[in-house]
């Protein structure tokens, strides 16, 4: 069926191409009576109704198309291609810029820009986009090519791509930059630094090889290494607001905050209007728990840009802030702005979740936090059916008697406590609560563990096996090596004290790897219910990494698979975890504290209990949140939303019935 479709498309495509536009719709009629959401079927309608001016009929399939795929980037150049037609040239405009956003390739794209942007006058913004297309089209075609794949997804094929030119031209530094785009997305970064760092070598004035490679280095919380290619950067032009604005951003995050937000300042000096700069300078103020200052700057980014969705996102992520009628209209009013981005957009349902939840109405917010999940799951690839299989694959291979043939090996150091878990499960105030004990330093959440997990799944030389396969082959020496790295990169998150945290909740999936690298190290699983966990992830829009979070049933689903593989865990490694249940840390906080000080082999300290007087920096959705004194509020809030989550409950079966789980 498939191939007789995709025949039927060929033909059509080629009446198109033809000019046979009204037998292209009748060709058509058939396939999306069959599949309404047919993406290509959809395009090509409204190509065929825009030549036969048709222009209403070529509205409804654009619209469909761009809300099941937001990030098709050839809908918003057609949508470009109609309102020029339509002779609305400034919504032409913004569509088309929309499309060069999402798809970089476009070429069709930035010259109808050039040519709307010469003939409105507007010169200084043609020359601009003029350099854009002029750079595009030097690229080998081959590499535009794989710039369009990219931006379609098709990340393997891009790959492929870009490895046979780089064979040809091994020094050709886009091609580098392309090849680290792929290997980024697709969770490779230790290749992906290794291309940037050899592109910057080869081409040091090549500014946006530079910024790609300090990019990846935070990506890598590799900050010492970015902050010095920032300074590096920023002394080849110290005023430029570019360069000040990365440095800024690098600085915040190794924990320079005074200096980040001087450069942040300087920025604003020169661009005072520019949205990203004010909400970055909140980040930094939130991160060091001036929230205040960190209200005012979020609201001066969408004072000077009411489109910029994350400015509104970032007041509601504060948790404790609460959005005033006319900031709940102004996001309202936004809602129809054609200018907006996805990205934007999605910030903005999340933020309008938010504020109609502080208002009580939760039909309303629940209508848009489930708009914002269904845009971040159309972009995303995240397969629900592939994870539990990976999930499961760890209880084939992570065995007891892996663990009793392994039994010395891997560094010895005891100094990490890894709390791993769903995110939302309360992590964040055990490392609160833990990180107030003199001799443990909170960090952030480390990407080591799945970082070398990537390496692992890629292959090891001198065995044909995959991860988590592969554990089983390595010697005692190299786990022992891998342990010694995992402290020595770690170090510069640390400040001092003998033991520390890594709070990457996604380490759940990979403890025999760490009880094997790291056999003395503490892992504490933190447990709260599955309705409430889940929830509050559905309404979190999370940077990256936690894609699952998108869709109620993928949520129920590795809740579910998290569970197994956490009980598999404690059969074949016991007393390796230590379970906390969110709800007993809530209803006896001294009892669990000096439970998890036992654990760690710490000596009780009357810190833990006043953790929220603890200063320290919190990058988390919960930083708020854990600067205040334990509260119970948050524990029910689920039940609100019940009469929508029946697909949580039916995914989640036999785990919700049977929660809580035996502490272990």
């Amino acid at each position: 069926m498939a191939e007789s479709q995709q025949s039927a498309l060929a033909n059509i495509q080629s009446a198109i191409t033809e000019q046979r536009f009204e037998s292209a719709l009748s060709a058509l009629e058939p396939i999306l009576a069959e599949r309404p959401d047919h993406a290509d079927a959809l395009y090509m309608q409204a190509v065929c109704h825009r030549y036969l001016c048709q222009f209403d009929a070529a509205q409804e399939p654009l619209q469909k198309l761009m809300a099941s795929l937001p990030t098709h980037g050839r809908a918003h150049q057609e949508q470009g291609h109609l309102y020029r037609a339509m002779k609305k040239p400034d919504m032409a405009l913004a569509a088309y810029a929309r499309a060069c956003r999402l798809n970089p390739a476009l070429v069709a794209s930035f010259r109808a820009r050039v040519e709307l942007l010469h003939q409105l006058g507007r010169q200084r913004e043609a020359t601009t986009v003029e350099a854009q297309l002029r750079r595009l089209e030097r690229l080998p075609k081959p590499l535009i090519a794989a710039t369009d794949l990219i931006a379609q997804g098709k990340l393997l094929r891009a790959e492929d791509i870009c490895r046979k030119f780089l064979k040809k031209f091994p020094h050709h530094v886009e091609g580098m930059r392309l090849l680290a785009d792929v290997g980024v997305r697709l969770g490779v970064l230790d290749d992906a630094e290794l291309l940037l760092a050899s592109a910057a070598a080869f081409e040091p004035e090549n500014v946006a090889a530079r910024i790609d490679y300090v990019q990846v280095l935070r990506k890598r919380q590799r900050f010492a290494a970015a902050l010095k290619e920032a300074e590096e950067l920023l002394a080849t032009d110290p005023a430029n607001p570019q360069f000040q604005s990365i440095y800024a951003v690098v600085s915040m995050q190794i924990g320079h905050f005074d200096d980040a937000l001087t450069h942040f300042d300087k920025v604003l000096e020169k661009l005072p209007g520019d949205a990203v700069t004010w909400t970055s300078k909140g980040h930094a103020l939130k991160t060091g728990g001036r929230s205040e200052a960190a209200v005012e700057a979020y609201r001066q980014a969408y004072r000077h840009q009411p489109q910029h969705g994350e400015a509104y996102y970032s007041l509601s992520n504060l948790k404790t802030y609460r959005f005033t009628d006319d900031e709940l209209r102004l996001m309202v009013d936004q809602e129809t702005n054609a200018e907006q981005s996805t990205a934007d957009r999605a910030f903005l349902y999340f933020a309008l979740g938010k504020a109609h939840e502080d208002r009580g109405d939760y039909e309303s917010s629940f209508g848009y936090y489930r708009q914002g999940n269904a845009l971040k799951k159309a972009e995303s690839r995240y397969d629900a059916q592939q994870m539990s299989a990976d999930l499961a694959a760890q209880q084939q291979s992570c065995t007891e008697a892996l663990f009793r043939r392994q039994d010395n090996a891997g560094c010895d150091a005891p100094d990490p406590i890894f709390i791993v878990g769903l995110p939302r499960a309360g992590s964040t105030l055990l490392e609160q609560i833990l990180s107030s004990h003199s001799q443990v330093d909170g960090t952030h959440e480390l990407p080591n563990i799945l970082s070398l997990a990537h390496r692992l799944r890629r292959g090891v030389e001198g065995s044909d096996s995959g991860y988590p396969e592969v554990l089983g082959d390595l010697s005692a020496e190299r786990l022992r090596e891998l342990g010694d790295a995992f402290i020595t990169d770690t170090r510069i998150h640390r400040q001092g004290a003998p033991l520390f945290i890594d709070k990457m909740p996604n380490n759940f999936r990979h403890l025999g790897l760490i009880k094997l690298i790291l056999p003395n190290a503490k892992v504490i699983d933190a447990r709260r219910h599955p309705m409430s966990c889940c929830f509050s992830a559905y309404k979190q829009l999370f940077a990256e990494g936690q894609e699952f979070s998108y869709d109620l049933h993928d949520l129920g689903q590795y809740y579910s698979d998290y569970v197994q593989l956490m009980d598999h865990w404690d059969e074949v490694l016991p007393g390796f975890v230590l379970r906390v249940q969110h709800e007993d840390v809530v209803a006896d906080l001294e009892s669990q504290v000096r439970r998890m000080l036992d654990f760690c082999g710490l000596p009780f300290e009357e810190a833990c209990i006043r953790y929220y007087e603890t200063e320290r920096n919190v990058r988390t959705p919960s930083s708020e949140q854990v600067r205040q004194p334990i509260f119970t509020q948050a524990l029910e809030q689920w039940r609100h939303y019940e009469p929508w989550l029946d697909p949580l409950k039916e995914s989640l079966g036999t785990v919700l019935a049977s929660y809580p789980m035996t502490e272990s």
